[in-house]
C-alpha cells in the first residue's frame, strides 16, 4: 500500500501537486520490530518525495497495548518526516491517553459528530470541545464526513480548516486528482 501511495505521489509531483495522502495502520502493524525499518526502505525508493506527503492514521479504536512503544515509533516516524493522524476520534476510550502520550499532529474527528450539523446542539458541542482540546494538544484538527457547504462554512467557523467529504468530492481515480485540483483551486 505504502508503495502504491508513494508512487501516486511522485506521479503527481511531475505536474507540481504536492497532495498528501494518508494511509491507515494498525497497532499490529506499529508494534512489529521492522516497521521503521520498512517505511524507511519504502521511502528510500522514492527519495524525490517528500516524507511530510505521508500521513499515517491510527484508528482510535485501535488496541495500543504498548503505548510508550507506539510514542517512540511515531518519534522516529516524524523524524523521517512522515506525519500522524488519530483517526476517528470520539468513538474509543483511550482518546484523552492518546493525545497526552502519542506524539501527533492532527485529530480526525469521526463523522458521526459531523452529520448531526447544524441540528443537534450535542454534536455541536462535542465539535467545539475536540477542536479546544486539539488546540491545547498543538495538533491540527481534520473533519470527515463534511457533506455539505454548510457543514464546511460551521467548521471553518469553529477553528477547523481541514475536512474531508462530498462537499470537496466525491472519490475519484487518482488521475483526476489534477484536473479537479486545478479547477477547485481557481473557484
Amino acid at each position: 500500500v505504502l508503495d502504491t501511495v508513494l508512487r501516486q505521489i511522485q506521479h503527481w509531483q511531475k505536474y507540481q501537486v504536492d497532495i498528501p495522502v494518508s494511509v491507515n495502520i494498525n497497532a499490529i502493524q506499529l508494534n512489529q520490530p521492522d516497521f521503521i525499518d520498512k517505511l524507511q526502505e519504502t521511502l528510500g525508493r522514492y527519495p524525490d518525495v517528500p516524507a511530510d506527503l505521508l500521513q499515517l492514521e491510527i484508528l482510535e479504536t485501535s488496541a495500543l497495548r504498548d503505548i510508550e512503544q507506539v510514542s517512540q515509533v511515531i518519534k522516529t516516524c516524524k523524524n523521517l518526516g512522515v506525519h500522524f493522524a488519530l483517526d476517528d476520534f470520539g468513538t474509543g476510550y483511550s482518546s484523552l491517553t492518546y493525545l497526552k502520550r502519542l506524539p501527533l499532529q492532527y485529530l480526525k474527528i469521526d463523522q458521526s459528530f459531523i452529520a448531526g450539523l447544524p441540528d443537534k446542539n450535542d454534536d455541536l458541542s462535542i465539535l467545539e470541545a475536540v477542536i479546544s482540546l486539539a488546540e491545547a494538544f498543538n495538533l491540527k484538527v481534520i473533519a470527515e464526513g463534511v457533506e455539505t457547504l454548510e457543514h464546511r462554512d460551521m467548521l471553518l467557523k469553529m477553528g477547523c480548516q481541514l475536512g474531508q467529504g462530498h462537499a470537496f468530492a466525491y472519490p475519484m481515480e487518482p488521475e483526476l486528482v489534477i484536473e479537479w485540483r486545478n479547477g477547485w483551486l481557481s473557484r
